[in-house]
Order: structure tokens, then C-alpha cells, then sequence
């Protein structure tokens, strides 16, 4: 599956740039150098690096769950091999338009970088929610599944609000810009999703 080959090749390059095998700082998102310096391919390579164990994991985890999912309609919508196709340019067009939001805020703060492919898993996140919005989704510290439908809403809010905080270092506004980029891509391409998405709501 198109998935697990993801999670395989961003799992390897993780564990090169924890050990030494890979310079992180090449591959990392730094505004400035992208900007001014034109180091384009930092818009993708972030994606495939981590800021730690605890950072890849959970990310793999999250995208094995949800990519699984989004990867088999993909493939009932559009057939195979397109379905796979369109699959791997959401997850690689999520990395980019992830980034841009803060490419142009941190143009000029050469202190600012990010990596972690949180931005495009949140977009196969929200783009399963579209196909199955009445999934049951496990959020930390609530020992029940909430509805897609619940979560999407409340998950853009706080990605929001926090994003206006700036009091942490995770790229909330990268989650943010991710998810509904999640939402837009399938409906760009097959607008009738969203019938889909109605009926599944009993709408």
C-alpha cells in the first residue's frame, strides 16, 4: 500500500537525520533560506524528517489509521493506479501548502524552521472525515471515539487559537492550513464528494 511505502521512506529518513546519516539542517524548513536563499526542495524534505521519536510516531501512527482509509476511496473513486497517484499528490501538495502560511509570515526570522509531516497528515486526516464523517476519532485524555463530523470543528478552532497564542513550538498553523486542504483537494477534484459526505450525515 501507498501508505505504509510512505511510512517506510519517512520513518528511514527520520532515523538517518537522528543518527548522523543525513544533515537535518539541509532538509529541515527554514522561511528565510527558502525565501531568500531559493532552497525550494525544503518545501517537501521537511515533511520526511522529525524532531524526535515521540514526533514520529505519532505522526506514522496517525497517517497508518487514517491514509489506510483515504487511500482505499481514492481507489474506489478514481480506480487504480490514479486513486494512488491522486493519493501520494495530496500527501506531497499537503507538505507544500502546509508551509506557505508560514513561508511568508518567517520570510525574513532566519531563527524559524519546523519539520514533521504533521501539516499533510492532518490533510489525509480531514480528507478521511470527508468519506467516513461519522468515524470515531480518539482524542488524549477522552476515553470515548468522537464523530469526525465533532472533531473536525473543534480541531480547526484550537489550531486556530492556538496559532494566535504562539506560546508553544508546534506548527499549529501548518495543522491548520493542512486540514483544510484535506477538505478542498477531493471536492477540487470530484465535487460530488460532497454529496457523499451530506448522505453519511443522513443529510
Amino acid at each position: 500500500m501507498v501508505t505504509i511505502a510512505i511510512i517506510i521512506l519517512t520513518v528511514a529518513i527520520s532515523l538517518l537525520c537522528f543518527y548522523g546519516g543525513l544533515d537535518l539542517d539541509k532538509l529541515k524548513f527554514s522561511a528565510h533560506d527558502v525565501w531568500h536563499r531559493r532552497k525550494w526542495w525544503q518545501l517537501v524534505t521537511y515533511g520526511f524528517v522529525h524532531g524526535g521519536w515521540g514526533h514520529l510516531f505519532f505522526n506514522m501512527l496517525t497517517l497508518y489509521f487514517f491514509g489506510r482509509v483515504v487511500e482505499q476511496y481514492f481507489a474506489a473513486v478514481w480506480g487504480e493506479p490514479l486513486g494512488q497517484i491522486l493519493y501520494v499528490v495530496l500527501y506531497l501538495t499537503a507538505i507544500i501548502v502546509s508551509s506557505l502560511w508560514d513561508l511568508f509570515k518567517y520570510r525574513d526570522d532566519w531563527s524559524y524552521s519546523a519539520v514533521g509531516a504533521s501539516g499533510a497528515v492532518s490533510a489525509i486526516l480531514f480528507a478521511s472525515i470527508l468519506f467516513e464523517p461519522k468515524m470515531g476519532i480518539y482524542i488524549y485524555l477522552i476515553p470515548i471515539p468522537v464523530p469526525g463530523y465533532v472533531f473536525a470543528p473543534l480541531y480547526l478552532l484550537y489550531c486556530w487559537y492556538m496559532a494566535r497564542r504562539n506560546a508553544d513550538n508546534i506548527g499549529h498553523t501548518a495543522h491548520f492550513w493542512g486540514a483544510v486542504y484535506g477538505l478542498v483537494f477531493p471536492l477540487l477534484l470530484r465535487p460530488d464528494i460532497l454529496q457523499h459526505f451530506l448522505h453519511q450525515l443522513g443529510i
